[in-house]
């Protein structure tokens, strides 16, 4: 038996060779893989979609406009709206939803100005904050302070904000939004949610997500303090939900002529599930949760009296908060009876205003799963508008992102609506003492008896709510449109034919008229008496 020779070592391990392989390659190339793949994961982590923007950006960053093949709407207004049928391309080095969402959040780079602060007290003692910037503040781009918000008789149209979920007028989309909105020619206010804004609570009601009773009555005295001044709104995330679902609870009786909703969650109950899928949601969710407990904290004595307060501290999600605080104080059953209830997918059909609803698909808050596409598309009051990028009312645009995309879509569709016929007219439903039909006397034509005696008759205008005497019309005079009326509406009552009444009018008026000749014709034929000399 042979020996081993001892000047032979044993051979050394594959993954020894393999150590003193890698120990060669110089400590840079590590450093270049390392960033390389840190970018990647970077780049897919926050979705970054820049390069897509960069190469397909023609085919990628179009906007899809969704309505009624019917829609007077569309044909009318939005094919004239140069923004909507272009294209977003967000800003380079903000290509992302998630890194627009927490830019703006941040900071937004939101114009510099300063509202005008109007209290409103409701009729259940609530104080709502109505911040206000007009046309004249932003003239010239220099801020002019007048003692009115605007005068009884201007006709300037108004744009009222509803913001989103505990945001107030200092919220970096909401600057953006009034400052450019009041330098097209508007006036625009903000109507802050209850306790925001530097407000107090002062009765027992919070704003909810379904919540519609304060912008009824805010719309409701905007329209009696201003009534030659149009109205419209704009609803941003939470508060475009609340916004659509009043359009559909109100249909023709709103004061609304046109309307905007931004980044709608829609249905609340897929938007409760979507925010807790992922990790990135989640944070999501946990920020806005600590976002909700700021503002209960500020209105702590209520919500000590009416909520659960040690649950609100222990919240770890929206879900959570709603469950021990908004069920408890808006009477509602459970957190899921709460988001059905309070969503405005189910009003869609009912929407009888001009409305325009801006979405983006890699909304982060928002999903697309919750959009109603198909509701929107069978309502011809409806136009909807998504984009592929654009974050949660964010969609940054141009190199330096000073601007929104959707605020200038926003303009240029209210501007173009405002111009043309195709604004909301409200309906106003006539009060009657009983449900009995009114006497044909009491319906047109009217008449009006002036201070001289002179009757004349008055016509009843629908499109314009004004009334018009029937004899400043061209060719007319008053007596003729009332005889003639008078006729037409006896032979609706009679049920007979022009020709018959006219038949039996000339039957039966021949025996007077044989009467009257017989007598005239035996006058003329009387003898003449000569009287005797």
């Amino acid at each position: 038996m042979e020996g081993k020779d001892p000047n032979l070592s044993p051979s050394p391990s594959p993954y020894e060779l393999l150590f003193q392989a890698l120990s060669l390659i110089p400590i840079r190339h590590y450093l270049f893989a390392l960033f390389f793949i840190s970018t990647i994961f970077f780049y897919n982590f926050i979705e970054f979609h820049f390069l897509g923007d960069a190469i397909l950006r023609y085919f990628r960053c179009s906007v899809n406009l969704v309505y009624n093949p019917d829609s007077s709407l569309y044909h009318g207004v939005v094919s004239r709206c140069r923004i909507l049928h272009g294209r977003y391309v967000a800003t380079p080095w903000l290509a992302s939803p998630h890194l627009q969402t927490c830019f703006l959040n941040f900071h937004g780079l939101p114009p510099v100005f300063s509202y005008r602060r109007q209290l409103f007290l409701a009729s259940d003692g609530g104080t709502i904050a109505l911040d206000w910037l007009t046309n004249s503040d932003v003239l010239n781009g220099a801020l002019q302070n007048q003692s009115e918000i605007t005068k009884e008789v201007d006709t300037t149209p108004i744009a009222v904000v509803i913001p989103g979920l505990t945001s107030d007028s200092s919220s970096a989309y909401l600057k953006h939004l009034a400052y450019n909105t009041a330098k097209t020619g508007w006036n625009v206010v903000i109507s802050n949610h209850r306790g925001l804004g530097g407000v107090s609570v002062t009765s027992d009601r919070f704003y909810n997500a379904g919540w519609t009773g304060d912008i009824r009555v805010v719309l409701g005295y905007l329209q009696q303090k201003y009534p030659k001044a149009p109205l419209f709104a704009i609803g941003t995330s939470i508060g475009a939900n609340v916004l659509v679902k009043y359009l559909g609870e109100e249909g023709e009786k709103t004061p609304l002529r046109g309307a905007v909703a931004i980044c709608s969650p829609w249905d609340l109950l897929i938007g409760d599930r979507f925010i807790c899928r992922t990790f990135k949601q989640k944070l999501y969710d946990k920020a806005l949760t600590i976002g909700l407990q700021g503002y209960a904290q500020l209105h702590e004595p209520q919500y000590a009296r009416l909520a659960n307060w040690e649950g609100i501290k222990k919240s770890r999600s929206i879900r959570d908060f709603d469950n021990h605080a908004t069920c408890l104080v808006g009477k509602f059953e459970t957190v899921d009876t709460y988001y059905r209830k309070s969503s405005s997918t189910q009003y869609i059909g009912n929407v009888a205003v001009p409305l325009l609803c801006i979405s983006a698909l890699d909304d982060p808050l928002c999903t697309k799963e919750a959009i109603p596409w198909d509701e929107c598309r069978a309502n011809k009051n409806i136009v909807l508008a998504t984009t592929n990028h654009g974050g949660h009312l964010a969609f940054f645009e141009g190199l330096t992102g000073s601007s929104l995309w959707w605020v200038r879509a926003t303009n240029e569709f209210l501007g173009a609506l405002s111009c043309s016929r195709y604004m909301h007219i409200q309906k106003i439903e006539e009060k009657r003492s009983s449900g009995k039909q009114e006497p044909l006397i009491n319906q047109g034509p009217y008449l009006n008896i002036a201070e001289d005696g002179l009757v004349a008759a008055v016509k009843y205008e629908k499109d314009t709510n004004t009334t018009t005497a029937s004899s400043k019309q061209r060719g007319r005079k008053p007596e003729d449109d009332v005889t003639k009326r008078s006729f037409k509406e006896l032979c609706r009552l009679t049920k007979r034919p022009v020709w018959l009444l006219g038949y039996i009018g000339m039957v039966t008026g021949l025996p007077l008229l044989g009467l009257l000749l017989n007598y005239l014709f035996r006058k003329k034929q009387r003898p003449t008496t000569t009287s005797k000399s």
